[in-house]
C-alpha cells in the first residue's frame, strides 16, 4: 500500500508526457517506422536527435507594423534550427531569441553574430541554446527584430512595430499569421506544436517581455533577463533625464543599413520624447509594459522566469522590480534569480554556469513539453548575497524583510529615533559625480548633506527597495535631488564598475553538441573582485516638481515646505558588522544624468524627513544602530569607475 502512490504518480507522468509527444525513457522500445519522440529520464529531456543533421532554414514572416512607411508590411526574418525529424509526425516546441543586436554588438560575453552559407541559411546560431536544445526535441528561432539585420522595417525603441513583429511570429508558428520562403512561396509552420518560449538578454529579454505583455496565446513561457518592462525607467527617473536623444541613438545603432532609410522614424523619436521635460507621456506609455496603450502586464499568460542583477546600471534594477511586484499581485507563474553583476547574462554568473543551464532546461521541459519535474515546487527565488555565496529563499524581496525608518539628524547622525523639531539641513544643487558626493563624510560641503550610523554591532541584509521620504523646501520652482545609500567599511566587493563584474578565462566549458562550424564551447569568468573603503548601494533620482505625477508636473513654490518621496533602485546587500551605514542627500547625479544642475538651494527638514529600508532582521532596537559620540570623518575621494556600456 505505502507504493500505491508513487506508481501512480509515475504512471500520470508517463500518460502527460506521451500525450505531449514525449517518449519516458523507461518506455517500451518502439517498432522502427513509429514515430520519432521526444525522450525524458529523470526529469530532463535527453539528447536524442542529431545536431549536425538539423533542419537550418529561413522564413519571413509578415508583421502588422508598416514602420519604414514603404506601403507593404514590415518582414521579419525569422531563422530556424530544428530537428530533422520533426514534422507532421513529430511537432517540437520553439525557443525564441528576436533580437536586434545579430549584426552589431553580437550575442553573448563572446559578441557572437549569425554566420550564413551559401543559401542563406545560418550556420552558426549565436550562444548556446541550439546546440543544447536542438537535440532534445526543440526548435530554436533566432529572429531579427525590425529594422535589424535581414528584416524590413525601421528600428522602434520598442514601440508598436518592435512589439508586432515579435508576436506575429508566435502567431505564425500557432496558424494565425503568413510566412514565406525567399522565393515567395508561403510556408506553414507545420512542424511545432505552437508551444513557445521567448528568451534573451537586454532589448531581447525586452522583446519577449513586451510580447507577453499583449497576451498572443502559444506564448507559454519567458525568460527575461535584464530586461526593461518600461522604457520610461530605462531613460529617466522620476522626471529626470538619464541620456538625450538616446531613443533615436539607439536606433541608429541596432540598424546597420544607411542612416538615410530610417531617419524620418528617428527625427520622430526626438520630436516625441520629450527630453525637454524628462515626463512621462504618449511615447513612453507606448513602450509601457506594465500599464501601456499597447502591452500591459494584466494581459500576461506565460510563466516568467526574470534574472536581473542588483548593480545594472544599463538596464536599472527598477525594470525587474516592479515587473515582478505586477506579476506577483496578478499571481503569474514566476521564477527569479538575483544577482550582484552589472549587465551579465546568468550564463556567466561566476560559478553558476551548469546550475543555470540545468535549471533553464528543468524549465523549459516543464513549460513546454509539460515534464513534471519539480521546478516549480522549489524555492522560488535565488539570490547572491556576497562574491561566492548564493541563498535559495521561497521569494524575493525576502518576505521577512522589516521596513525600518532612518532618521537623518543635524548632527550628521542617521539613526532610528528622528531629529527634534526645527532641525534642518541645506545643499545647493550642483551637478557633481557620485564620488565626489560620498567623499569627506563628515566634511561640510555646499553640494550635499550626509549622515551616518556609527559602527554596526552586527549585519544587516537589505532585500527590496529603499524608499525616501523627505520634506524638502527650494528657493527656486524645482530642484533635482539624488540619494545615495552608502556602505562605509572596508571590504571586498564584486566589481562590478569594471568589466560588468566579470573576466574572461581561457578554459572553455560545453554545453551541447557542435559542428564544425558552431561549437558549444564558451570560455569560463571569473567574478571581479576590488577592495574599496565605501559602496554606493542604492541610488534614486527625482525632480522635485514631479514629487506627485509623471506626467503633471507641479512646481514647488519658493520658501514653502513639501514632501518628497520617492524610491531608490532595488538592492540586495549585506552591510557587515562594523560598518557605517550612510545616507547622501545631494541635486544633480553627475555620472548617470545627462541633465544641468538647477541652482536650488534645498532646505531639508530633518524632523519630518527618512529613509525606510527593508531589512532582514527579527527586531532593531536603538542599541543595534548606534551613534558616534563625535563627528566621523569618512574616507577622502576615491575613483568609482563608471561601468562601460555593453549590450551583448
Amino acid at each position: 500500500m505505502p507504493q500505491a502512490v508513487p506508481q501512480l504518480r509515475a504512471v500520470l507522468i508517463a500518460l502527460a508526457v506521451v500525450a505531449a509527444g514525449v517518449t519516458p525513457a523507461h518506455a517500451t522500445p518502439t517498432p522502427a517506422d513509429a514515430a520519432p519522440a521526444i525522450t525524458v529520464e529523470r526529469g530532463r529531456s535527453q539528447p536524442v536527435f542529431s545536431y549536425a543533421d538539423a533542419v537550418r532554414e529561413h522564413v519571413y514572416v509578415e508583421s502588422g507594423a508598416d514602420s519604414d512607411a514603404d506601403g507593404r508590411p514590415d518582414r521579419i526574418r525569422v531563422d530556424i534550427i530544428r530537428p530533422r525529424e520533426s514534422g507532421p509526425r513529430l511537432r517540437v516546441p520553439v525557443i525564441i531569441d528576436e533580437s536586434p543586436y545579430y549584426d552589431n554588438a553580437g550575442r553573448g560575453n563572446e559578441g557572437e553574430r549569425k554566420i550564413y552559407d551559401a543559401s542563406g541559411n545560418v550556420t552558426k546560431f549565436p550562444l548556446f541554446y541550439d546546440n543544447y536544445f536542438v537535440p532534445r526535441g526543440y526548435a530554436v528561432l533566432n529572429v531579427d527584430m525590425n529594422g535589424t539585420t535581414g528584416s524590413d522595417g525601421c528600428p522602434d525603441g520598442g514601440g508598436r512595430a518592435d512589439v508586432l513583429g515579435g508576436k506575429a511570429v508566435i502567431d505564425w508558428l500557432n496558424g494565425r499569421a503568413v510566412a514565406r520562403r525567399e522565393d515567395g512561396t508561403p510556408v506553414a509552420a507545420t512542424w511545432t506544436t505552437g508551444k513557445t518560449a521567448m528568451i534573451g538578454k537586454s532589448y531581447d529579454g525586452t522583446l519577449a517581455n513586451a510580447v507577453a505583455a499583449t497576451g498572443v496565446r502559444g506564448l507559454e513561457t519567458i525568460v527575461p533577463i535584464s530586461a526593461i518592462s518600461s522604457w520610461y525607467r530605462y531613460q529617466r527617473s522620476n522626471g529626470v533625464v538619464y541620456n538625450y536623444d538616446y531613443m533615436s541613438w539607439l536606433a541608429s545603432y541596432v540598424d546597420t543599413d544607411p542612416l538615410a532609410k530610417c531617419a524620418a522614424a528617428r527625427a520622430d523619436m526626438d520630436a516625441r520624447d520629450g527630453d525637454e521635460t524628462g515626463d512621462y507621456n504618449p511615447f513612453w506609455a507606448e513602450r509601457d509594459y506594465l500599464a501601456g496603450t499597447l502591452a500591459d502586464v494584466s494581459k500576461v499568460r506565460a510563466s516568467v522566469f526574470a534574472v536581473h542583477t542588483v548593480n545594472d546600471l544599463n538596464v536599472r534594477p527598477d525594470n525587474f522590480s516592479t515587473w515582478w511586484k505586477a506579476l506577483a499581485a496578478r499571481n503569474v507563474p514566476r521564477k527569479i534569480w538575483v544577482g550582484q553583476y552589472q549587465h551579465v547574462d546568468p550564463f556567466d554568473f561566476a560559478g553558476r554556469r551548469d546550475v543555470w543551464v540545468d535549471t533553464l532546461h528543468q524549465w523549459f521541459d516543464h513549460w513546454l513539453l509539460g515534464v513534471d519535474n519539480g521546478v516549480m515546487r522549489r524555492p522560488r527565488a535565488d539570490v547572491q548575497t556576497g562574491p561566492d555565496r548564493w541563498i535559495t529563499q521561497r521569494d524575493w524581496p525576502e518576505p521577512l524583510a522589516l521596513k525600518v525608518p532612518f532618521h537623518p539628524a543635524a548632527d550628521g547622525s542617521l539613526g532610528l529615533v528622528p531629529a527634534r523639531r526645527g532641525q534642518t539641513a541645506s545643499f545647493t544643487d550642483q551637478r557633481q559625480p557620485e564620488e565626489a558626493m560620498v567623499a569627506d563624510v563628515g566634511t561640510d560641503a555646499p553640494g550635499r548633506v550626509a549622515f551616518t550610523t556609527g559602527r554596526l554591532p552586527l549585519d544587516l541584509r537589505l532585500s527590496g527597495t529603499p524608499v525616501v521620504d523627505l520634506r524638502v523646501s527650494l528657493d527656486r520652482p524645482t530642484s533635482n535631488l539624488t540619494a545615495l545609500l552608502v556602505d562605509f567599511g572596508e571590504d571586498t566587493r564584486i566589481d562590478w564598475r569594471r568589466g560588468q563584474g566579470i573576466s574572461t578565462l581561457p578554459e572553455e566549458s560545453c554545453h551541447g553538441e557542435s559542428t564544425a562550424a558552431d561549437d558549444a564551447c564558451y570560455r569560463k569568468v571569473a567574478a571581479n573582485l576590488a577592495t574599496r573603503p565605501l559602496e554606493i548601494v542604492a541610488r534614486g533620482w527625482i525632480d522635485v516638481q514631479n514629487r506627485d505625477s509623471l506626467s503633471a508636473p507641479r512646481p514647488l513654490p519658493p520658501g514653502t515646505y513639501g514632501r518628497v518621496r520617492w524610491e531608490t533602485l532595488p538592492q540586495e546587500y549585506v552591510f557587515r558588522r562594523g560598518h557605517r551605514l550612510g545616507l547622501v542627500i545631494a541635486g544633480t547625479d553627475g555620472t548617470y544624468s545627462g541633465e544641468l544642475a538647477t541652482g536650488a538651494a534645498v532646505t531639508v527638514d530633518l524632523a519630518a524627513s527618512k529613509v525606510v529600508l527593508p531589512l532582514v532582521v527579527g527586531a532593531l532596537h536603538s542599541a543595534d544602530v548606534p551613534r558616534d559620540l563625535s563627528v566621523w570623518r569618512g574616507p577622502g575621494r576615491i575613483t568609482l569607475p563608471v561601468p562601460e556600456p555593453n549590450f551583448s
